[in-house]
């Protein structure tokens, strides 16, 4: 008897980057050269001018995960990694969801299913109404199976965003890591990047 496939697990990663030319190119070539899946990736800018925020979210064991991040730390153009297991963190993403519509029943039936998700209704059309809606992974999964049924002509999906939460004083620090919390340290101040770079190993 065979054992069951055990799903692949999924990071949620940040990295701080300089805004400069080529710099998406440079991390998603590292990340495909280990054969690396990223399920999602978002980009934009920061309160920093010259300074953006990309969010990866990678399958993989967490081993494997790591040493990419490692690796990743090694790029010039990366200022910071941020690691959202190793903090509590607040995440969200945008979908935009197209959704068939046959009669007037159906679209009545569709809006009082939509107003359950709090979802938006952003264009209406005589066959077709397209919401927006805001909120975390589970949550927009569940909103496209519940129009799944109805007829879904397109969707979009932006790719999860997060941002460390204000406080972790209500979780357990073992929970997440032995060290002080970085929740309120400023982003950008780094060590040299020099000499971190020297202590990981190239595997590319």
């Amino acid at each position: 008897m065979t054992s069951p496939v055990q799903p692949v697990p999924d990071h949620l990663v940040s990295a701080l980057v300089r805004d400069e030319p080529r710099v998406l190119t440079r991390i998603t070539s590292l990340f495909g050269r280990r054969g690396y899946n990223i399920k999602s990736l978002s980009v934009g800018t920061t309160e920093m001018p010259g300074v953006s925020r990309m969010t990866f979210v990678v399958s993989g064991e967490r081993g494997v995960v790591e040493q990419a991040m490692k690796q990743l730390d090694k790029l010039h153009d990366v200022v910071k990694i941020i690691d959202h297991s190793l903090e509590k963190y607040v995440d969200r993403e945008l979908v935009l969801v197209k959704v068939r519509v046959e009669n007037s029943e159906r679209r009545i039936e569709i809006r009082q299913m939509a107003e359950d998700f709090r979802a938006r209704i952003v264009d209406v059309g005589r066959h077709a109404l397209t919401f927006e809606v805001t909120g975390d992974e589970g949550k927009i999964t569940a909103f496209i199976e519940q129009m799944r049924p109805f007829g879904i002509l397109e969707t979009m999906r932006t790719g999860r965003i997060a941002l460390t939460r204000g406080s972790n004083a209500d979780i357990a620090s073992h929970i997440y890591h032995d060290g002080q919390t970085e929740t309120l340290e400023p982003v950008y101040s780094s060590a040299p990047r020099e000499g971190k770079a020297r202590e990981v190993n190239n595997l590319f």
